[in-house]
């Protein structure tokens, strides 16, 4: 009967230390911060979290959102770098941390940009806001609106600077979403590594507020925040080869802790996992034939690149397998489908991409039928 309980026990006892391997790094670290996120920035996985959706001042961590609007708007070719931005009597009267722009004064998008990575400039961007959208209240309406689009669903924005407001919050898991979705961009990063730099040619000085950037090896963004309500915030990403993470920290009782606390969560996140890229965008997988098309093959292409998340040490198990369409026929658009790559974990099937055409093929006509006779003819004679 005792051996039975010693059995039952040991068993007992391996089954929970499989099922909580996972998670079980959690109750180590103890945060003082109010909540924490650590999300891998390529896969959206969620590799540690506390009070990760509760509503909370994001103080000007909210300018992750504000300025990722701008960097699509330049994306778009909506707006330019070297575009001039007159300040409002609106963006004059912002407070807090400024660059003390005067009504009337004209200063460049990159220059404003600048200004809202380094230095956390509330009125560079209000007069951001304003030049992109009309106005400040209509930029806040395509924050609200990117961050539903995003999946931030713990997210109200009033404004762009992230000043105290009435039912201006969001959480650490919507910040970390709406960073994964600015770091794509690979302009930001401009700003978000530059330490030192200078406004109004080099009149006014401007010293990045993240220290991770001389702190912490690979870090290269995003945004630190404090006000009196929502104490000390940041969100935080490092990259160190394929494989970037994204902290987030909200309500850390002191400046100190919220980077300890971030790089606490990036170094879990590199010490145990790894960022293996599967697929790479524009390479060609495989070619297809085409019939009755101006041309007799077109590639097969991956539009994007995928990655997949694994423990370190388990990339040697990822498998690779590709199934292409014998042929396809004309017409064929940019972006049709024509081949699939499967990705394994071993035996289990991990991800699905699909492979695409990278180029138009229209129908051929008798002239190009004729021509493809005449030149197999060449070739054969």
């Amino acid at each position: 009967m005792l051996k039975k309980i010693i059995s039952f026990i040991l068993i007992f006892t391996l089954i929970y230390t499989i099922i909580t391997e996972d998670i079980a790094y959690a109750d180590n670290f103890d945060l003082k911060s109010k909540s924490a996120i650590l999300m891998d920035a390529s896969t959206g996985k969620v590799l540690y979290e506390k009070n990760s959706h509760e509503e909370l001042p994001p103080a000007s961590v909210t300018k992750v959102m504000t300025m990722l609007l701008v960097m699509e708007a330049l994306d778009s070719g909506k707006i330019k770098t070297t575009d001039k931005v007159v300040t409002s009597e609106h963006a004059f009267d912002m407070g807090g941390t400024q660059i003390y722009l005067e009504v009337g004064e004209e200063m460049t998008v990159d220059d404003l940009l600048k200004s809202v990575a380094m230095n956390s400039a509330n009125d560079a961007s209000v007069a951001l806001a304003e030049y992109i959208s009309g106005s400040e209240e209509k930029f806040v309406e395509e924050m609200n609106k990117r961050a539903k689009e995003l999946g931030a669903k713990n997210t109200n924005f009033k404004n762009a600077s992230g000043l105290p407001e009435k039912d201006h919050y969001t959480s650490v898991y919507d910040i970390a979403l709406i960073s994964r979705e600015l770091v794509k961009h690979k302009g930001i990063f401009k700003y978000l590594t530059d330490k030192i730099d200078s406004v109004r040619n080099g009149k006014f000085s401007l010293a990045n507020t993240n220290k991770l950037l001389w702190r912490y090896q690979g870090a290269d963004g995003i945004k630190t925040g404090s006000t009196s309500e929502a104490l000390y915030c940041l969100s935080a990403t490092a990259k160190r080869g394929d494989t970037r993470f994204i902290a987030v920290i909200f309500g850390a009782p002191d400046s100190n802790t919220r980077f300890k606390e971030a790089s606490k969560l990036l170094d879990y996140g590199f010490a145990n996992f790894e960022t293996k890229k599967v697929v790479e965008a524009g390479k060609i997988y495989g070619t297809v034939k085409v019939l009755k098309g101006e041309q007799d093959y077109i590639n097969a292409v991956a539009n994007t690149d995928e990655y997949v998340l694994l423990k370190k040490g388990e990339a040697k198990n990822i498998k690779q397998e590709i199934i292409i369409n014998k042929y396809v026929e004309a017409p064929i658009k940019v972006g049709a489908k024509i081949g699939t790559i499967k990705i394994y974990d071993g035996n289990n099937l991990i991800k699905t991409v699909s492979l695409t055409s990278n180029q138009n093929v229209k129908k051929s006509n008798i002239f190009d039928n004729l021509r493809k006779v005449y030149k197999s003819w060449i070739e054969k004679n």
